[in-house]
């Protein structure tokens, strides 16, 4: 008898351990995975019924069914109805708005998911999600009002707009150029309007073309084109002979000072090369990542720049410089900023007022300042001796920021001095004349400061 029970306890103990053996490998297996399919889509879509509606499936043991439908409280419509085989574990897909079936003209509809996995979980049934989004149909394009602008802009200078979006559901805002740079907008005085500056880069050789985008949660798009009279100038191109003293005395000298570690085992043409294009275009990609903000202070103003008393200028913005070794051409740059120069270390002083953003080492800028006033406006001071601010100080006019010096590629005690609007660098000669100024930045915002006001007074009017 007592063999009996203790045969029984063992086939119970063996059946136990196989049924928690089982268990274990269903809770552990992916055959048996748990988690339900996502599915890649916001609870509340806007869209314009125009462009493909994108959606999103993944799934760990793969996707099995996909259910989409479409209603709008009174009727539905099945838009995608497949069956997946388990290897699909991601799918992207498109859905358009039903041309036929489906006659409804309203303004919200529900979009329905039902997807089911390849999973063995749930007695061999599969991960089930259902889940619902509200569809907000948006079929407008913005609409675009330039209010005021600048009358023109000069080759490697700067003007601005003022515009208005109307749209109900407004998403981006920017002016598209046609060389491929997009300069943010800034909300302006009132809600719905937007100011942004507009820049003619020096190095681009086509007439400046700039447009106004205005896009919408619905994807519609709205371009308007701004009306600028372009003004070409003639800049200053030299070429200069590279000799064998000069890259073996001062360019070995430099690139040992700003850039040991990349050009020691290089001769000193190849030191010169790796200078002029390489840690230059470093350089200024430090420049751009650090000066692409904008925002529109209130009551923005700016006083003409000048950053070094009794200066003589050097060396032009603008100037084209081609390098020739052995009467064969090595390189070439551009040189975006003024050179002034007076005495070794002398004062550099701010004339407005704003935040530093950048105050250290900069490749070919040495010793390097750069400081934002607002409106996507920068000012930058290269090849200083000695920096007397630091990066978050907020600074005043007349403060003193700086010394003078030689710092980086320079071969004599200046001041580089630079206006940086979003990421470009400009003619400082604007932004040093206050006629210039006031003509083209401030009479602007004036001028639609008024309009806006005398538009805002005509609505109150009629509603009276």
């Amino acid at each position: 008898m007592a063999r009996k029970n203790n045969n029984a306890k063992r086939r119970l103990l063996i059946t136990a351990l196989f049924i928690i053996g089982l268990m274990a490998f269903i809770y552990n297996s992916k055959l048996f995975e748990r988690e339900p399919p996502q599915v890649l889509i916001d609870e509340t879509v806007y869209w314009n019924l125009k462009k493909p509606l994108n959606i999103k499936i993944s799934d760990q043991s793969g996707i099995k069914r996909i259910l989409i439908q479409l209603g709008d409280g009174e009727n539905n419509i099945t838009l995608f109805n497949e069956k997946h085989n388990a290897e699909e574990k991601e799918l992207e897909f498109n859905i358009t708005f039903p041309k036929k079936g489906f006659y409804s003209k309203k303004n919200q509809y529900i979009i329905s998911y039902e997807i089911v996995d390849h999973s063995f979980w749930n007695f061999f049934m599969g991960n089930k999600i259902v889940k619902e989004s509200i569809i907000i149909a948006d079929r407008q394009d913005p609409l675009i009002h330039v209010t005021a602008n600048s009358y023109k802009i000069t080759k490697g200078g700067a003007g601005i707009v003022i515009f208005k979006v109307e749209d109900a559901n407004p998403n981006e805002v920017y002016i598209q150029t046609n060389f491929g740079k997009k300069f943010k907008a800034a909300p302006f005085e009132k809600e719905g309007y937007y100011i942004a500056p507009v820049v003619w880069p020096r190095e681009q050789k086509n007439p400046l073309n700039a447009e106004i985008v205005a896009t919408d949660l619905a994807g519609n798009t709205a371009r308007e084109k701004i009306k600028y009279y372009i003004q070409d100038k003639n800049y200053k191109s030299s070429k200069i002979q590279l000799t064998v003293p000069f890259l073996n005395g001062s360019i070995s000298s430099l690139a040992h000072d700003i850039a040991d570690d990349e050009t020691q085992d290089m001769n000193s043409l190849e030191k010169f090369i790796f200078i002029n294009d390489t840690l230059r275009k470093e350089s200024v990609s430090t420049i751009e990542e650090v000066s692409d903000n904008i925002n529109y202070p209130k009551y923005f103003t700016l006083e003409p720049f000048y950053p070094l008393k009794s200066s003589a200028v050097v060396a032009g913005y603008g100037d084209f410089r081609i390098y020739e070794y052995d009467k064969k051409k090595v390189s070439e740059s551009y040189h975006l900023g003024l050179d002034l120069a007076s005495t070794a270390e002398a004062d550099i002083i701010l004339s407005n007022r704003g935040r530093v953003v950048f105050a250290g080492e900069n490749g070919i800028y040495g010793k390097m300042i750069i400081i934002y006033h607002g409106l996507g406006i920068y000012s930058l001071y290269g090849h200083c001796s000695n920096l007397l601010v630091q990066e978050g100080d907020e600074v005043t006019a007349g403060q003193i920021i700086a010394k003078t010096g030689k710092t980086g590629f320079a071969f004599g005690d200046h001041l580089h001095f630079g206006i940086v609007i979003q990421g470009v660098e400009v003619r400082p000669e604007e932004w040093m004349d206050e006629k210039w100024m006031r003509d083209n930045i401030f009479d602007v915002i004036n001028s639609a400061n008024y309009l806006i006001e005398s538009e805002n007074n005509n609505s109150k009017w009629q509603n009276n």
